[in-house]
């Protein structure tokens, strides 16, 4: 999986847990949503996101060699 894709499924997984907490617990995990949807935003003009960084520095979606010959 690449990297942008593994960016997405933690967004998304963010903002469900967040609505789901929102939901079931407090709405102020509302907020969460709100820091999510910013740095999103943020990221599509800056270029800088800190999750991919994290990301990379774990090595999280560098292409492997294929066995194949």
């Amino acid at each position: 999986m690449t990297l942008e894709r593994y960016i997405r499924l933690f967004a998304g997984i963010f903002v469900l847990a967040s609505l789901f907490l929102a939901h079931f617990h407090s709405s102020s995990w509302l907020w969460f949503t709100v820091f999510v949807g910013f740095n999103l935003f943020q990221s599509s003009l800056t270029c800088f996101c800190p999750l991919e960084i994290i990301l990379k520095k774990l090595g999280v979606g560098k292409v492997m060699p294929s066995s194949r010959s």
